[in-house]
């Protein structure tokens, strides 16, 4: 699954810099995770990121994008072929 981030961000702007394949921007009212570019960090690191750094647990599972780590590992595969 790719994650998304919770209106209970306080848009502390740690989880953004920490975002390897840089799904996370600023949207109108908090931070966002773009689903196409989110891989959970599979790839990069053993566990996402934005969550590890999130002082307010606000970043869980999107129940709309369900992705089984092979299919964010073929996700990372692509987006790292593009760079």
């Amino acid at each position: 699954m790719s994650l998304f981030i919770t209106d209970e961000c306080i848009n502390c702007d740690v989880c953004e810099p920490e975002c390897p394949n840089s799904a996370i921007t600023q949207g109108e009212e908090i931070y966002e995770i773009d689903h196409n570019l989110c891989t959970e960090c599979v790839g990069h690191f053993n566990e996402p990121q934005c969550v590890e750094v999130c002082p307010v647990d606000c970043i869980p599972e999107d129940p709309d994008h369900v992705e089984t780590p092979d299919q964010l590992k073929a996700k990372y595969d692509v987006l790292m072929a593009a760079k």
